[in-house]
């Protein structure tokens, strides 16, 4: 009798266990990455996604291990080459300085004083070169505590923005540890993922026009850098396009709409008969059992939902959507396989 009610406590335990799980599960939302559905105008040849990214990024690091006094800059701030960045506690290193000096000191002094029994005759020779030897090691010290104590400032090795900043007031810098990163973006480059029964078509002078949505600017491709290995999942090769950003507006991470073989900018400008049309992830656009297609779209209220769609042509990696979403919406364009109907999600 007591094992049937330990038993049947058991099964009432996993069931509340299995209930509670579940509940928790449906109250935490699902992560996704979404796209906000623009319309661009069509002029032309093949359409893909990029991303802007900065010409180089370089890590600025202290060589020594210490505690940060004070950071100077901050994310987002034009550097000049040679600008103080940030500056680390130099206690030790002045005490160090000061030993050396005190070495130095007693080292010039030893000397002089030497040297004019060696210059008598009366300093043996071994005697005088140990001397010579003691100067030059109390040198090469004072050196060694002065390029220590210049190491606890830390200055821009090139122009630039701070990109990021990984360490703040107080905290301990280990050698080597990035402080900030600074990001040349008086040029930029956009990065384009392109199937590999595309790839060929793209040349490094083939003409390129850029979309950037979020500063509402179109630009003119230049010349462009093509990768030799394949990603090996979804088989599309990197290709960069170099762009011009001297006003500095185009910044890292910038969604970009790029079309090969387009018209310039200027001609696409002048050219009233560009429809804008709707294109959205050929990857974002799914099928259901009766063969209707449908993309996952995000309301206000981060709710996923399904909405049949229309498609028209396939542009690169992106298809035309005739109707079924519009500009401003928001569709999921991975981590689609996780949804169903009303699921709550972030991005």
């Amino acid at each position: 009798m007591k094992r049937s009610v330990l038993g049947l406590l058991s099964a009432l335990l996993v069931v509340c266990s299995c209930s509670e799980n579940k509940a928790r599960e449906a109250k935490s939302p699902t992560r996704v990455q979404t796209e906000v559905v623009s319309a661009s105008a069509a002029d032309g040849g093949q359409s893909y996604v990029g991303i802007v990214e900065e010409r180089e990024a370089t890590a600025v690091s202290f060589t020594g291990m210490g505690v940060v006094r004070r950071v100077l800059v901050s994310e987002g701030q034009a550097v000049s080459r040679g600008q103080l960045l940030a500056v680390m506690d130099d206690t030790q290193a002045r005490n160090l300085m000061s030993g050396a000096e005190a070495q130095m000191t007693q080292a010039n002094d030893a000397l002089e004083r030497y040297r004019m029994l060696h210059d008598n005759g009366s300093l043996p020779e071994v005697q005088w070169v140990e001397i010579q030897s003691k100067v030059a090691q109390a040198k090469s010290q004072l050196e060694v505590a002065r390029k220590n104590l210049s190491d606890c400032r830390l200055v821009a090795p090139v122009s630039g923005v701070i990109g990021k900043k990984f360490i703040g007031a107080g905290e301990t810098a280990l050698p080597s540890q990035a402080v900030v990163t600074i990001l040349d973006i008086s040029s930029v480059k956009v990065k384009v993922a392109v199937p590999e029964t595309e790839v060929s078509r793209v040349q490094p002078l083939t003409s390129s026009v850029i979309r950037v949505e979020a500063i509402d600017r179109s630009y003119d491709g230049g010349k462009i850098e093509k990768g030799v290995q394949a990603d090996a999942l979804t088989h599309t090769y990197d290709v960069r396009i170099n762009v011009a950003n001297g006003d500095r507006q185009l910044l890292p991470g910038m969604v970009a709409s790029v079309r090969f073989g387009a018209s310039s900018v200027a001609s696409a400008a002048s050219s009233p008969s560009a429809a804008p049309e709707v294109t959205v992830p050929v990857t974002a656009v799914q099928r259901r059992a009766d063969g209707t297609l449908f993309v996952w779209t995000v309301a206000q209220d981060s709710t996923a939902h399904r909405t049949a769609v229309t498609l028209g042509a396939t542009q690169g990696n992106r298809v035309t959507v005739n109707s079924g979403v519009s500009g401003s919406q928001r569709i999921v364009t991975e981590g689609y396989q996780k949804l169903s109907e009303g699921t709550r999600v972030v991005f």
